[in-house]
């Protein structure tokens, strides 16, 4: 008999009665964790010293008097040495290929001047061949005060030869040097597509900036990467998301993404799991296929949709109900999925009544309100089911009164913490003081009941849960100007910022019977610090790093 299959079936179904029922000596474990603080995210037992694993599941979570008849000749065995031991993190929102190319392409997040930032685009054109694009670099024009925005004639000078299309690290602003303009077809005649803006200069002249579905002008002439390349991308990511022990993704996906996953799935090369939440106008695809969400196995699977309703705050193209206060000519623009009018209805009407989910960006408060509004509408049209789960992704700036409509209609909030540290910053200058009281307000989401994801939302910010939960604790901005928090009333504990990070994740992607917690049974995904999370001073959460991290049973990542 095999000792994989019945011995490990009787103990994954008798775990939960009682660690005795399984403790035979002659199947030991093919992993052992002991001497942790293992925190399980398992209301029925919180708090535990070891676990036990068989294969790529959890077979036993226990004191370390418990777990040691468990151990056998050939069992690996790995001391915690009074290290928090929690479920491998879960990111909610990663934009994970556009993440491992920019590991090794162009970075422009923490140039703080605009010479700086020009300097490093001439740097980088030197490294590459005549007509190859220059992109990515994640930039911040909040690092120089917010003024001036980036400008084609910043870097004409210094790439004759190379087209530029360098984004905005929110991903709702980018700069094209005047090539990549001419190559794309923008002149001064090109009028602003519905949903987007093209900056112009006093004369009439476009800059080179683009603002949401105005990128799309530039990047449809930007040649696809191949597959091979896609793969190199991946296998980056897969590198940074081991060494924060990251086991899970839910990525923003192309078509072209699912297949590189497919790829490296079938040459056993994944060291993450990958929940792909595709582009909501493309519903019609996975529809007629039969797709429903969560499709697929432990590994990859899809069934998401993602859309968007606005822009970014940091874009000035989030929508809102009153205009910015520093941009008091505008409110905001509806990204083109909501024009015409009813579009995003219709499609979401669609997309629920085939079974797929809906996950939505929505940025300003009336965006946010306007999804809810759209929620409720296909509710009415479509009947109530109880496994839609819907989403709306980031969720940062709320109404009042729309707390309790998330709750209502049962939309998780899939919200990423460091955003707040990050924007906090300059957020106040932007909306004003009243309304950031309701902005990436964590504790009255939880406070009505309202389910969190937590992710990243990388390369907009680190692939960092542990910054992540620093910044949900703490809400110390980046700039020291709020040690105590910006806006401290919206703290989470420890114990709520992981469980939203692994438990809370999980269910957004409809896994949380089988990942999320240390529960015998479940996979053994686990991840194992290098100090006790819960007893260190919050502040110091930053400092901690990722020791190990265990993908299915198996070691995939050691700190050195």
């Amino acid at each position: 008999m095999n000792r994989n299959s019945l011995p490990l079936w009787l103990c994954l179904s008798f775990a939960a009665l009682s660690l005795a029922a399984c403790r035979p000596s002659h199947v030991p474990a093919d992993l052992v964790i002991l001497h942790g603080k293992v925190w399980t995210v398992d209301n029925s037992h919180p708090q535990a010293e070891a676990v036990a694993v068989i294969a790529d599941r959890i077979v036993a979570v226990g004191t370390d008097a418990e777990i040691q008849p468990w151990i056998g000749p050939q069992t690996k065995t790995i001391d915690a040495h009074g290290n928090s031991v929690i479920p491998g993190f879960n990111d909610a929102h990663v934009h994970f290929t556009s993440g491992g190319n920019e590991i090794s392409g162009l970075k422009l997040r923490d140039a703080a001047t605009p010479k700086e930032f020009a300097a490093r685009i001439a740097a980088h054109a030197k490294k590459l061949n005549k007509g190859e694009w220059i992109t990515g670099g994640t930039w911040d024009h909040e690092l120089w005060g917010g003024t001036p925005l980036p400008s084609h004639d910043w870097v004409d000078a210094v790439t004759p030869d190379n087209p530029v299309f360098v984004t905005r690290y929110d991903g709702h602003m980018a700069m094209a040097n005047a090539l990549a303009m001419k190559l794309a077809g923008v002149t001064r005649a090109t009028k602003d597509p519905p949903g987007g803006t093209i900056v112009r200069n006093a004369q009439g002249n476009p800059t080179g900036l683009m603002k949401d579905a105005a990128m799309g002008l530039v990047s449809h002439a930007i040649p696809a990467e191949t597959e091979d390349q896609l793969i190199r991308d991946i296998k980056a990511g897969m590198a940074e998301a081991n060494r924060n022990g990251v086991t899970t993704i839910q990525d923003i996906s192309s078509t072209a993404d699912v297949r590189a996953y497919q790829t490296l799935e079938k040459r056993g090369e994944l060291t993450v799991r990958l929940h792909c939440i595709t582009p909501l106008p493309q519903w019609e695809h996975p529809a007629a296929t039969g797709i429903r969400a969560g499709f697929g196995d432990d590994w990859i699977h899809l069934g998401a949709l993602k859309g968007f309703a606005d822009g970014s705050l940091g874009s000035t193209t989030a929508m809102f109900d009153q205009p910015y206060s520093d941009a008091p000519n505008t409110s905001g623009i509806p990204n083109a999925m909501m024009l015409p009018q009813g579009n995003m209805l219709k499609m979401a009407l669609g997309a629920d009544q085939a079974g797929l989910q809906l996950a939505v960006h929505a940025i300003g408060d009336k965006a946010n309100a306007t999804m809810l509004d759209t929620y409720e509408k296909v509710e009415k049209q479509n009947g109530s089911r109880a496994d839609r789960r819907w989403r709306i992704e980031h969720a940062q700036h709320l109404r009042p009164a729309d707390f309790d409509r998330f709750a209502k209609l049962g939309v998780i909030a899939s919200v990423q913490p460091y955003h707040a540290i990050d924007d906090g910053r300059w957020a106040e200058k932007r909306i004003g003081h009243e309304r950031c009281k309701t902005t990436y307000a964590f504790r009255t989401l939880l406070d009505h009941h309202v389910r969190l994801a937590f992710g990243s939302d990388w390369t907009v910010a680190p692939l960092s849960p542990l910054l992540g939960i620093y910044a949900a604790v703490t809400r110390a901005t980046l700039d020291g100007k709020n040690p105590n928090g910006w806006f401290p009333e919206q703290k989470l504990t420890v114990a709520e910022a992981v469980e939203a990070f692994t438990l809370g994740s999980a269910y957004a992607e409809f896994r949380e019977p089988r990942k999320g917690s240390l529960t015998p049974g479940k996979l053994a995904d686990i991840v194992i610090l290098d100090s006790d999370l819960f007893s260190i001073p919050p502040e110091k959460i930053k400092d901690a790093a990722v020791s190990k991290t265990i993908l299915a049973g198996k070691l995939i990542y050691r700190s050195q």
